[in-house]
């Protein structure tokens, strides 16, 4: 934190008009139509494409007098193909605008979708470097609607997309402010069918976000204090989302957590996430299950910058005790009382790449915002830790 706070000069945003609760998916057609879409295109992956739900969400487009197409050729970590394809899907049916309905995959290509529709560059010249963004043609930039069917990524609240490039095996962030969905859609009946492996990787990969944005070292706030109530509320929701799916009001408090992680994490993230995406793009591992099983080892890590901090949280979430093992712990057991597994050898990470991925895991772009400086070294300590299972 800056020793002279009048000398600080940021910029912070919010999210964009979230409509909230039970049965918000029937608004769909007053979203888009505020967005001025008339033939949205509806973005998903592929688990979903064939759904019920998308079915349902194409019936309420069209009873809405709205021409909707789909598009639902997205992997669970979404690749460079994958946008071009939903490009081609989407310049030949004339679509003027984006519904992007899923977890962070079908969100995420959705939103990098609109944003290359009107652009001339490549991909890859609009990664999150710098102020490559202004490289981009505002005017080539097609509006979304999101509508989440999972509570981890946030990706609706967000203005950046994570996609493989599969030359690399690197997730790039393309970002940019106008990739903001105009409305986000949080409804937590499209989300009671959620299996319980994946609520309670989704809804640690919210953990995740509130926890690394809280912790950050960055000035702001008010994005801590959207972290911690966000983190309270996967406290009190996520074991009963994961043990009773159809529990409404737990999947409303998760999918409100969930939001509330993207907008905090502008503040920062750090090694959960940077660890994290080169894992997950080297062994396609689920981006919200690999956060979980590396967050005891990262906290264990960072302690000596974050004690007084956690100390703090311990309070706000009426833990037992307010210490740093006490939010540990707590992470611990909720870790297993949902399934979560122990080392990154259990999710399918084995120890002959871990100095590869470090190096990987040293150039992600949330690398620099962890509470302890990371180099390479560390990071594949952290690895060798979180493959044998090794906390302490």
């Amino acid at each position: 934190m800056p020793t002279d706070l009048w000398t600080l000069q940021t910029t912070w945003n919010y999210p964009t008009t979230v409509l909230f609760g039970a049965g918000s998916a029937r608004k769909l057609p007053r979203a888009c139509a505020s967005a001025g879409m008339r033939r949205p295109l509806v973005v998903t992956d592929a688990g979903l494409a064939r759904s019920e739900l998308i079915a349902g969400v194409l019936a309420i487009l069209r009873e809405g007098e709205l021409e909707p197409g789909l598009f639902g050729d997205v992997k669970s970590n979404p690749v460079a193909a994958n946008v071009e394809a939903g490009l081609a899907v989407l310049r030949e049916g004339r679509h003027d605008g984006v519904v992007a309905v899923g977890g962070g995959s079908g969100l995420d290509a959705g939103k990098v979708i609109a944003f290359m529709a009107g652009q001339t560059r490549p991909m890859w010249d609009f990664e999150d470097v710098g102020d490559w963004w202004k490289r981009a043609d505002p005017a080539g930039i097609l509006p979304i609607v999101a509508v989440p069917t999972t509570a981890g990524t946030g990706s609706e609240v967000g203005r950046a997309g994570v996609i493989t490039d599969e030359a690399t095996h690197t997730k790039k962030i393309i970002f940019h402010p106008l990739m903001m969905p105009r409305t986000a859609i949080l409804d937590p009946e499209l989300t009671v069918g959620l299996p319980p492996r994946l609520t309670a990787a989704t809804g640690m990969d919210a953990l995740a976000h509130c926890l690394e944005a809280y912790l950050a070292p960055s000035f702001h706030p008010m994005a801590e204090g959207i972290a911690v109530e966000g983190m309270r509320l996967v406290k009190e929701a996520l074991p009963t989302a994961v043990r009773t799916g159809s529990d409404l009001a737990a999947r409303g408090r998760m999918l409100v957590a969930s939001a509330m992680g993207a907008t905090a994490f502008q503040k920062g993230l750090g090694a959960i996430h940077s660890l994290s995406h080169p894992v997950g793009a080297v062994y396609d591992t689920h981006h919200g299950l690999t956060n979980a099983v590396v967050m005891p080892y990262v906290l264990q890590f960072n302690r000596p910058a974050i004690e007084e901090k956690m100390v703090r949280l311990a309070r706000y979430l009426a833990l037992p005790e307010a210490s740093f093992d006490a939010v540990l712990n707590w992470v611990l057991a909720l870790r297993e009382e949902i399934g979560i597994p122990h080392t990154l050898a259990d999710i399918g990470m084995p120890a002959d790449r871990i100095a590869e991925i470090a190096k990987m895991a040293a150039r992600d772009p949330t690398a620099p915002e962890n509470p302890i400086p990371l180099d390479v070294p560390a990071l594949e300590t952290l690895l060798e830790k979180a493959v044998a299972g090794t906390i302490a």
